[in-house]
């Protein structure tokens, strides 16, 4: 079964934000933590949504970061600077990008543009969403365990969607936390983005095809659970293949990184013109992909 409306996913898990953009938040016992730090313009949503289903906001302890990217640390300033006594996780590599003045203003550019993309530019008016140099955390790697009180998260490192990139899982709940690190369900395709190194992602499928889910938490698109969780995270590894050698071929015959990545934007936008980033960052999306792939078959 797919969930794609926000609110409670089982007891103790609860799936916040839009449709597009997920974060989730875990209730162990006196203490919770939100998972994945979504896009910035999601914010009044989820602090609606806190109201709503009843959550008072100061349970929230802990946060962790799985990657570095934008549209996953949107809402993090926020709730830092609304909670200051709470702890971040995220990788090693995380804290370093995310201490870097350019990666900051990177993601606050990008944020403001999707915001604007989304009708809801406003949003910075109204709350604290800009990345400063005010934020720092607790860096965390393979096997490593976060205790919430009857709920542990254990920490996997998957990289290859971006170099920072981390999954959870929970074993008391078979939750599965994977980011990027798995495919984006969008409409009738699987989007699968290896943007820093493409074989490192298809490594890490396999790699978290070996945990036991029954709640697939995705940051885009909702979660997966039950039976077709596992159907799911198979369905990506076909689909990360099938992306691949679409990706040589169109680099075989262009012979041109940028060429190929501009070609596989277009074609992308043609069958899916309402995906929620725009051709321009996606674009650049392709340009690292291509490059990885482009390098990968001149070493044979």
């Amino acid at each position: 079964m797919k969930i794609r409306k926000p609110g409670k996913v089982r007891d103790g898990l609860w799936y916040l934000g839009r449709k597009e953009s997920c974060i989730y938040l875990l209730q162990g016992q006196g203490e919770s933590m939100v998972i994945s730090g979504g896009m910035s313009y999601i914010c009044p949503a989820v602090v609606e949504q806190l109201r709503e289903f009843g959550i008072d906001m100061g349970t929230i302890k802990k946060f962790l970061i799985l990657h570095s990217h934008f549209d996953h640390v949107g809402v993090v300033p926020f709730f830092k600077r609304r909670l200051p006594e709470m702890k971040i996780y995220a990788s090693k590599r995380a804290w370093e990008i995310l201490s870097m003045p350019k990666a900051i203003a990177t993601i606050n550019e990008f944020s403001r543009k999707v915001a604007e993309r989304m009708g809801m530019a406003d949003v910075y008016s109204k709350y604290d969403l800009d990345w400063r140099d005010d934020i720092s955390g607790i860096a965390v790697s393979e096997g490593d365990k976060i205790d919430l009180g009857g709920l542990e998260v254990r920490v996997a490192e998957t990289s290859g969607h971006s170099s920072c990139s981390i999954s959870a899982y929970v074993p008391q709940m078979k939750a599965l936390f994977p980011s990027d690190a798995m495919g984006i369900p969008f409409k009738h395709t699987i989007v699968t983005s290896g943007n820093s190194n493409f074989t490192k992602f298809q490594h890490n499928l396999e790699k978290l095809k070996g945990f036991e889910v029954e709640y697939l938490c995705l940051d885009h698109y909702g979660c997966v659970t039950g039976d077709e969780a596992g159907k799911f995270m198979a369905q990506c590894i076909q689909a990360a293949k099938a992306h691949r050698k679409k990706m040589e071929k169109v680099y075989s015959r262009t012979k041109d990184i940028g060429k190929a990545a501009k070609e596989m934007t277009e074609t992308f936008f043609s069958e899916n013109p309402d995906y929620f980033l725009s051709p321009e960052i996606f674009e650049g999306v392709y340009r690292q992909m291509v490059r990885h792939i482009a390098a990968a078959m001149s070493a044979g």
